[in-house]
């Protein structure tokens, strides 16, 4: 979600709608019925750097922790320890206008300069970044149809990029280069091709700042370090797809996700792998104190892959709450407006 400090402005929203918009999987979308896991959720470290109040992206390479900021606070790089102690900064090599999310390939950042809530921006773009020195160039992205908001970069063991759309009672859209990111002119623009849709949620899963329908919005993104488990989040639960041969779009458009709550996150926007096949999240304060940044350890076991491996003993049970919370859902909503908290540059 765009931010600016604490600048914020509400604006109105949701008109009444049916149970057909609320409950039916949007035309095109993977329809598949996640299976949930209720994983242990343990507290990693809190930061204590107010420019963290805004963590919309995270990524890890070894036992560095890169996060960053959406717009407003999304010109430094924050490098911290397993104790989310600052360790060093880097400075965005580029002006970007709204970060969203923040991925490591090959050594290298990523940062996803896709927020654009007004559906107004011509281009988008990523952003290079040397996790050392912090050098780093524009690379422009055009969509094929028309401007998405966007929070989620997934970026699988091929280089390719693919981002997914944030998208308020709808598809969320599944956009990919067929052009790694080590080859993307700068500044580009290079064109993305639409490649599908997902819809996730609803969930009763408590959090985030938007009843019910936060639990359907795709807020970030993330790939394990060997490419074969796909993760998306929304504000309080994250999905892990199965992605045995490396395919990033196959595993969002044809595999049954786990479906992992994260209740209670303020504003849950960022999520990482570790190298060991933890799974962080992390979340903006949305103007309380700072969140911490949490770990579901071993989530990487929790995906069942096609040649048996995975699918540790926890606890699952197939999620029949959908419903359930459609209904609330849609009672909320057709009782009055529901108001989206919306922040965007001046």
């Amino acid at each position: 979600m765009t931010g600016g400090g604490v600048r914020r402005r509400t604006v109105g929203a949701i008109a009444a709608v049916g149970v057909s918009v609320l409950g039916a999987a949007p035309a095109g979308a993977q329809e598949s019925t996640p299976v949930v896991v209720e994983a242990q959720i343990e507290t990693l470290c809190t930061p204590t750097e107010p420019g963290l109040a805004e963590v919309s992206g995270l990524a890890v390479d070894g036992d560095r922790i890169f996060a960053i900021g959406d717009s407003g606070a999304d010109q430094t790089v924050w490098v911290l320890d397993r104790d989310c102690a600052v360790t060093g900064t880097l400075p965005v090599p580029v002006d970007s206008y709204d970060v969203e999310d923040l991925a490591v390939h090959d050594g290298g950042l990523w940062l996803s300069d896709t927020g654009d809530n007004d559906h107004r921006r011509e281009t988008v773009a990523l952003t290079s970044m040397d996790a050392g020195s912090g050098a780093g160039g524009l690379h422009r992205l055009t969509y094929p149809d028309t401007a998405q908001d966007a929070e989620a970069l997934l970026i699988g063991a091929d280089g390719r990029p693919v981002i997914v759309s944030k998208t308020v009672l709808g598809e969320s859209g599944i956009y990919v280069s067929d052009v790694p990111v080590d080859d993307l002119p700068s500044p580009g623009p290079t064109p993305l091709r639409r490649a599908g849709a997902i819809g996730v949620g609803p969930t009763d899963t408590p959090g985030g700042p938007l009843p019910t329908v936060g639990s359907s919005l795709v807020t970030g993104g993330a790939v394990s370090v060997d490419g074969r488990v796909v993760a998306l989040r929304t504000y309080t639960d994250a999905y892990l797809f199965a992605a045995p041969d490396g395919d990033v779009v196959a595993a969002l458009t044809e595999s049954t996700p786990i479906r992992v709550p994260l209740p209670n996150e303020p504003q849950g926007e960022a999520i990482a792998f570790t190298d060991t096949g933890d799974l962080l999240t992390a979340s903006e304060s949305n103007g309380g104190a700072l969140a911490p940044i949490r770990i579901v350890r071993g989530a990487t076991d929790l995906v069942p892959m096609p040649d048996g491996e995975g699918a540790s003993s926890v606890a699952i049970q197939i999620d029949v709450t959908s419903a359930v919370v459609v209904a609330a859902g849609v009672a909320v909503v057709l009782g009055g407006v529901l108001l989206l908290v919306r922040r965007r540059r001046d």
